[in-house]
């Protein structure tokens, strides 16, 4: 590896544990370390293992390469994972989970009341929700975010935060500031972190983490973002357009926008990433759905006796019960499975064609809702593998299905590092 060119490293704390990857100049991952969370704790709100496995996977990472000329590092965490801490990043509490709901139910009333309506801190498991939960607890400094938090292990601060996991803590992302609104809910302002664009720059390695890893001093910490997010920037995908469908038990659609998109009746919000906007919705339609009906290696024998060049002519809407959330917002919808087809291959072929069909649906409810043309799609998850089912879909959504360059969330944070360290004049 050139010393000139130099490398990132971007970090991604999971749910079941922490992955690093290094990344060249062109792009390119060059070395990769993992680590389970099990290994070094039971408890999955225990900063102290989150840290162990972010170190564990890092160090396994650098072995691997010249420590010497890393550039950059960024971190993502899980969404909404929050935690209190003292100056020091000492944490005050067990953290609250991207999953855990808000103890106190008149919390979430009380965001209620004061969000606007397209807020994404809205719901039981509010960013601003954990916020307002820990704010009484003595000593507390700040109350950040996962990846908040692990990156001050690399520099010393613990009272800055990203764009995207500020978001569900109520951060305007189109105003680029915590609103007036906040106040309102009884939030202390004292308590929130700083906010940067996602890969922007914080400040340099401390001592401390420069003598821990091998670092050199000048290496560079970027605020992070989201899993989520960083799954998305992990494909490749980079221009308005760009979209990214996850096909796992459920269906999600994301796409680049050049604008921001919100419609809180889909549950559709929209991450700041630079100058452009990660919109995107979440459908109940899925391989959970093809599970209900056939065996993993059922499906994959009849889809070797499925023409996709055709069509069955029957307009399916697979869910396995009521309740529709996006493209279609009603928690009523109904399921369409019937006609059930004689043939099996020919039922699963219509599931694929359903599938396919709300996916479809899907792209165009965002550009309803001013968003680009969808110019292009990756494809993430088991569905992805199913040549059959990419061949349906690509008659029915008619745009180019280009390669994914990686599903690795840490990918997508090395890619926020590499902007980083360009803005910085490292690369």
């Amino acid at each position: 590896m050139s010393g000139a060119s130099g490398f990132v490293l971007g970090i991604d704390m999971g749910t079941s544990g922490a992955r690093a990857v290094a990344m060249t100049a062109a792009g390119e991952v060059v070395a990769s370390g993992s680590a389970k969370l099990a290994a070094f704790s039971d408890n999955h709100r225990d900063p102290v293992g989150w840290w162990k496995a972010v170190r564990a996977a890092l160090a396994e990472t650098l072995a691997e390469i010249e420590v010497a000329h890393a550039r950059a590092i960024c971190i993502d965490g899980t969404s909404g994972t929050m935690l209190p801490v003292a100056a020091d990043g000492a944490p005050l509490a067990t953290p609250l989970m991207y999953n855990d709901p808000v103890p106190d139910s008149a919390i979430i009333e009380r965001i209620a009341a004061h969000a606007p309506e397209e807020s994404a801190a809205h719901g039981a498991t509010s960013g601003l929700g954990k916020l307002l939960t820990f704010q009484p607890l003595p000593g507390v400094f700040r109350v950040i975010h996962q990846a908040d938090w692990l990156a001050g292990h690399f520099t010393g601060l613990y009272d800055v935060s990203d764009e995207n996991n500020a978001l569900k803590t109520g951060y305007d992302p189109v105003a680029r500031k915590w609103p007036d609104w906040l106040a309102r809910t009884g939030a202390r302002a004292d308590l929130l972190p700083d906010v940067l664009p996602a890969g922007s720059p914080i400040a340099t390695v401390s001592p401390a983490a420069a003598e821990a890893f091998g670092l050199p001093s000048e290496v560079l910490v970027v605020a992070g973002t989201t899993d989520g997010c960083a799954s998305f920037l992990a494909t490749g995908a980079d221009r308005p357009g760009d979209a990214v469908s996850a096909l796992g038990t459920t269906l999600t659609v994301k796409m680049l926008s050049d604008k921001p998109l919100f419609a809180p009746q889909y549950g559709l919000y929209s991450h700041r990433i630079g100058d452009m906007w990660l919109a995107g919705g979440a459908s109940n339609t899925g391989g959970a759905v093809l599970a209900a009906h056939f065996e993993t290696g059922r499906i994959a024998a009849l889809s070797e006796s499925i023409d996709p060049a055709t069509d069955t002519g029957l307009d399916f809407y697979p869910l396995l019960k009521p309740g529709e959330r996006f493209p279609v917002a009603d928690p009523a919808f109904l399921p369409r499975v019937e006609p059930r087809p004689a043939e099996d291959a020919e039922f699963l072929k219509a599931i694929f064609e359903g599938i396919a069909g709300v996916e479809r649906l899907a792209y165009e409810r965002l550009v309803s809702l001013g968003s680009p043309a969808l110019r292009s799609i990756r494809t993430v998850g088991g569905g992805a593998k199913n040549a059959t089912w990419t061949a349906i879909r690509k008659r029915k959504l008619a745009v180019p299905f280009l390669r994914v360059l990686s599903e690795e969330a840490a990918a997508g944070a090395a890619r926020l590092a590499l902007s980083g360290a360009r803005e910085a004049g490292l690369l």
